[in-house]
């Protein structure tokens, strides 16, 4: 007989005062597609967070900003204070309850500054979500402005339903187990589908991982299974259309739940940044990849294992594990904190404070208050921090942007520190033989950092890329490291002889005496030129015939101001100024920048230009506390000068600050992005409103020319403007069509392409006919086989990465003005980037 469930109701009051609208309208997909649940939400003009409904304290967040109460009926109701206020760690809030304790309708739950999280957090916007929103059979939402604790916000209805016997107890079906293909496993939009697909059926639906399981209707019990990719998993379903719930639901999980990047599992993932490869090669004894860090290294190969740690699942009392938690914490902080001091002391105090974000990621609330709740459900600690560090891993890995890559292993390798910390198990040291090339499939940056110098020379990994914070180390310890190389590399044996080119991005292993010569003296060849090329640093840069190109570099720091004169620079033709605002919570002040300013002015003296790009950010460098909204192609969308114009008091910041330290040195404004006219006058005007504030003198004003249009309109531009420089990478990608930062397309993408050529063609024409100059600030200037077309082009300068500025003044000394202008109108006849590479310049 069927069995009546009686219907019930739950009403949730107002938490604050304020205006309604619905949960869809919030700018943020997590909540608008309600991956979390569904609800409503509520712009606030009170300050005071009260209690909607009467329950237990299920969950207090530990940034304070959100809450969740567990009704009577097991309704979990989650109160979650503005957007991005997790950014603020817990500052402006102060909570007025704690996890456990019993409230009733209208106490106050948390206070909040609304000043500071106005000012700090993306909106105000309140959410309040059903986290089980599969136990609400319908949600009744209110409307307009509503008073605190008074007015109702939500009815839930739980639903009068019948259960008939024959469907509780039929037999439950189940699926062989499979592999997840998605990249990152089953995070939020995945596991969103999962549960939209499950809840068009009847029956319930269970997910199984091992002895877990979850319902498959839940958006946040998938999640709670942390299913990773390539992990084995199968579904179990019971009701009268169980079958045909479980083949849908197979199906659409086999095909990735339609997440870009979800392949077959036997299919091995390009790392993101890395330049596919061949499974095998026509010679098994070549590996190729990328270049993460360019020199020669003969010697002989050592496998680097990961030190593998066997964790105990359950633990002492919560109080215990959560103590022991904390001290291995703060016991792994000092030990950056002696890394840091390390590098530091070795003269690289700029790639020091990558350590500094190593102590920074050990504080993030969320991967603490993942880590506490596990504890709080009797977990080890060490048990609990795996779960919180594998969990933030894969929602950062998923994410198709390098910065955000380089942080997730950034994290793992934090998190391999306070577990070994944890469980009383110090990195064990290798013993390593003499001339070592270090393989492993990837490398932390503490890894690289803690190289013995004297054993290691040479470094390779099956993932990581350029980007990584260990290929930055290796550049800046100067060891050849080449990334990105097939699977085989780990099956290489220990102790076989191989050389590794890192500016080619080749490992060639048991190579004959011949070979094995050939490389001895090259690398013999190349340490003379560069000490040759080293001391003929400040001469000027002047062809055989007489013509005279500026070699600038490009810097993104002090330090590199210093080292930049050190290696004959001639001036900085590219100051990234996004070093200034990124890896903090709030802007740098006006004084902050007319500080470091005036110090790379004063490094760079009186007669050497200094160029500053104006912050140029969106695209693939957001900004944690500038809140721009999601886009679907940020690189067409607010990025460059179009964010100073939608944001100036940022963009006047940052001018005062340049025109205050420009006194008395050769200081040049550059802007970013220029597409039209419009945006550059605009901000021209931005720039003599400051003067006349200030009282002080013109600057000269440039423009970065990356868009093409920019290009072809370069006479009309430079009417405007006193210079331009050409940002190849850009100008390269979107003259193309095709994303740098995508794995499969980046080969293709080469600044050499005759189209490209063309358009620096145009930009120094129409710059020329009005007696302005233009340089080069793109990749492309560090490229020898590029320099001479460039020369041949007409460019004037040339701004590159500074340990190349040596070997680029050496090689425009050797060059004929009328043979690199022959070889670059030969290049642009021709119809592909391979072409031009393969033409000689005739001596």
């Amino acid at each position: 007989m069927p069995q009546a469930v009686s219907a019930k109701k739950i009403v949730l009051k107002a938490p604050f005062t304020g205006y309604l609208l619905p949960i869809t309208e919030v700018p943020d997909p997590v909540f608008s597609q309600k991956m979390v649940g569904d609800g409503i939400s509520i712009d606030p003009v009170t300050s005071c967070l009260l209690a909607p409904c009467s329950g237990e304290v299920s969950q207090l967040h530990s940034a304070n900003h959100a809450v969740t109460i567990a009704t009577p009926d097991g309704i979990e109701v989650m109160i979650h204070i503005g957007l991005e206020t997790v950014m603020l760690k817990g500052e402006g809030f102060k909570p007025l309850v704690k996890k456990g304790d019993k409230v009733n309708t209208g106490d106050a739950l948390i206070e909040f500054d609304m000043d500071i999280v106005a000012t700090k957090a993306a909106s105000l916007l309140t959410q309040i979500v059903i986290t089980n929103s599969d136990q609400v059979a319908k949600f009744q939402y209110a409307e307009g402005p509503v008073e605190a604790s008074r007015d109702t916000v939500l009815t839930l209805h739980l639903g009068e339903y019948t259960e008939s016997a024959t469907e509780a107890s039929s037999q439950t079906v189940t699926t062989e187990s499979f592999a997840i293909p998605n990249p990152s496993g089953l995070h939020a939009r995945p596991a969103a589908v999962l549960s939209s697909i499950a809840k068009k059926y009847k029956s319930a639906v269970h997910l199984h991982k091992g002895d877990q399981q979850a319902n498959a209707k839940s958006v946040v019990a998938i999640m709670g299974l942390d299913v990773g990719h390539n992990e084995q998993v199968y579904l179990s379903a019971a009701g009268e259309d169980a079958e045909a719930a479980l083949a849908e639901v197979k199906n659409a999980m086999l095909d990735g739940l339609g997440e870009k990047g979800a392949e077959p599992v036997k299919k091995k993932r390009v790392p993101h940044g890395v330049k596919p490869h061949p499974e095998t090669s026509d010679d098994p004894n070549l590996l190729c990849g990328v270049s993460a860090s360019p020199g020669l290294a003969h010697g002989f190969i050592v496998q680097k294992k990961q030190q593998q740690f066997d964790v105990p699942e359950t633990g002492e009392a919560p109080a215990i594990e959560r103590q022991m938690l904390q001290t291995a914490i703060e016991h792994s902080k000092q030990q950056l904190l002696a890394l840091q001091h390390k590098m530091a002391a070795d003269g690289d105090a700029e790639n020091a404070k990558i350590f500094e974000a190593h102590c920074e990621l050990l504080d993030d609330p969320d991967l603490l208050d993942i880590a506490n709740d596990a504890i709080d459900q009797n977990k080890s600690a060490a048990f609990a921090w795996q779960v919180a560090v594998n969990t933030h891993v894969k929602v950062l890995s998923s994410l198709s942007n390098d910065l955000m890559a380089q942080r997730a292993n950034d994290l793992r390798d934090v998190g391999r520190r306070v577990l070994g910390c944890l469980l009383g198990e110090e990195e064990s040291h290798m013993e390593l033989p003499e001339n070592a090339i270090l393989v492993a499939e990837d490398l932390t940056p503490s890894d690289t950092a803690n190289l013995d110098r004297s054993k290691v020379i040479g470094l390779c990994t099956v993932l990581g890329g350029t980007s990584s914070h260990a290929a930055i180390i290796a550049r800046s310890l100067d060891v050849p490291y080449v990334a990105g190389l097939n699977e085989h590399l780990l099956e290489v044996a220990n102790n076989t002889p191989a050389i590794l080119d890192g500016g080619k991005g080749e490992l060639r292993l048991n190579p004959d005496q011949a070979t094995i010569d050939e490389a001895i003296a090259r690398k013999k060849a190349i340490a003379k030129k560069r000490q040759a090329d080293l001391a003929a640093a400040n001469n000027p840069a002047v062809t055989v015939d007489g013509h005279r190109i500026e070699v600038a570099a490009n810097i993104g720091n002090e330090q590199e101001a210093v080292e930049a004169v050190k290696m004959g620079g001639e001036g900085v033709g590219l100051l990234r100024s996004e070093f200034l605002y990124l890896d903090r919570t709030t802007e740098p002040s006006e004084e902050d920048q007319f500080a470091i300013y005036s110090n790379i002015a004063k490094t760079l003296g009186k007669n050497r230009p200094l160029i500053i790009r104006t912050l140029d950010v969106g695209g693939d460098k957001p900004l944690p506390y500038l809140r721009l909204p999601d886009e679907e192609n940020p690189f067409l969308g607010q990025r460059g000068i179009r964010i100073g114009l939608a944001y100036p008091d940022i963009l006047r910041t940052q001018i005062r600050a340049i025109l205050k330290a420009a006194n008395g040195c050769k200081m040049r404004i550059m802007f970013p992005m220029i597409a039209n006219l419009d945006e550059l006058r605009q901000a021209k005007a931005i720039i003599r409103e400051e003067q006349e504030k200030l009282n002080v003198g013109s600057v000269e004003i440039g423009i970065m020319v990356e868009v093409p249009v920019t290009a072809v309109m370069a006479e009309q531009f430079a009417r405007e403007v006193d210079f331009f420089s050409i940002g190849t990478n850009d100008l390269t990608q979107y003259t193309l069509a095709m994303d740098r930062g995508h794995p499969e397309l980046a080969a293709k993408i080469d600044s050499l392409h005759p189209g490209i050529l063309r358009l620096i063609k145009q930009t120094v024409e129409g710059a020329h006919q009005h007696g302005k100059w233009v340089g080069v600030c793109g990749a492309v200037a560090s490229d020898p086989q590029a320099v001479p077309l460039l020369v041949g082009l007409g460019v004037d300068e040339l701004s590159v990465s500074v340990p190349c500025i040596p070997e680029i003044k050496a090689q425009i000394r050797e060059l004929k003005l009328a043979s690199c202008q022959q070889l670059a109108e030969k290049a642009l006849n021709l119809e592909s980037a391979a072409e031009v590479r393969k033409i000689n310049l005739e001596k």
